[in-house]
């Protein structure tokens, strides 16, 4: 491992000399075929991995967290997983809310509220029902524990669990500063389905001819239900094949349809999440989300 190292440092050594005087090196050339790696948490056990993996290929994902059970008998938002998060937030990869309790919308009320399904990891499901504004404190919950941890603002980006939602609930989240983040069809990875069912090798197969330029892709920091692991045994090869193909790996904040919304000042952005002040939408930027996330698979719930 040393020998690579410092080849490429000496390599680095002349180019830098072969400049002229006050020259800076020339920035890398942008890749126009960008995908965009998308995690929700899960029970962690395959999180440092994941991680690794992306460091290995020079990728920025986006993670969505909500206070999930871990293997470890812990949570994934409690302290002990506090400085691999602040970790992470340092190597430049974006962050949203994914709920608290990770509540899944099942209806709409007359009555303005909503109800849920409750459940986290092999959690027994409960059905719980929420106001607007009990809601937005759902969202807000996971991007102060993100400030607390990390000392930098989350993103005013979410992804419902499940991808379920409803029109009145994006609108309810939007009205206090989150917008929602689905996944594109083909970007539906599959690592939350049975391994018996869906191989890691058909999972790898069906993603490497699906997956194209501009797509959002979504897995998870770990699958209770899932006996052989999706990651890093799909992760790794399904990256070096696109890679191949020419695609990159960029984080939300680049993608043409949150650029504006996620490089808002962020000092009001994380007022908004400390305080109940809602953030609304800036001035010039379409409220309508992006299109959530197929149903189906996800409604299972079984993470």
């Amino acid at each position: 491992m040393a020998r690579p190292a410092v080849a490429l440092a000496l390599g680095l050594t002349v180019v830098a000399q072969a400049q002229p005087q006050g020259a800076s090196a020339p920035a890398p050339a942008p890749c126009d075929k960008p995908v965009y790696l998308t995690f929700d948490t899960g029970h962690m056990g395959v999180a440092p991995l994941i991680v690794d993996t992306l460091r290995r290929f020079d990728a920025k994902a986006t993670f969505f967290l909500a206070q999930e059970p871990t293997m470890d008998g812990g949570q994934t938002l409690d302290d002990k997983w506090a400085p691999w998060w602040k970790q992470l937030a340092a190597q430049g990869h974006d962050f949203g809310s994914h709920t608290w309790f990770h509540d899944a919308w099942s209806a709409d009320l007359p009555d303005g509220r909503f109800r849920f399904k409750r459940a986290a990891g092999e959690q027994v499901p409960q059905n719980v029902v929420l106001s607007a504004a009990e809601y937005c404190e759902e969202l807000k919950r996971p991007a102060r524990r993100f400030l607390e941890m990390t000392g930098r603002p989350m993103s005013m980006i979410f992804r419902a669990p499940a991808g379920r939602t409803s029109p009145a609930l994006l609108a309810a989240a939007q009205a206090c500063g989150f917008r929602h983040v689905g996944w594109s069809a083909s970007g539906f990875l599959g690592d939350e389905l049975p391994s018996d069912k869906y191989p890691n090798p058909a999972l790898l197969d069906q993603a490497l001819r699906r997956v194209k330029p501009g797509d959002i892709l979504m897995a998870h920091l770990g699958i209770w239900s899932r006996q052989d692991p999706w990651a890093p045994a799909v992760l790794e090869p399904l990256l070096q094949g696109l890679k191949s193909r020419g695609m990159c790996f960029a984080p939300l904040r680049d993608h043409p349809d949150y650029v504006a919304w996620m490089r808002r000042p962020q000092e009001a952005v994380a007022k908004a999440a400390a305080s109940g002040v809602p953030v609304g939408v800036p001035a010039g930027l379409s409220a309508v989300p992006a299109t959530p996330g197929p149903a189906g698979p996800k409604d299972a719930l079984k993470r």
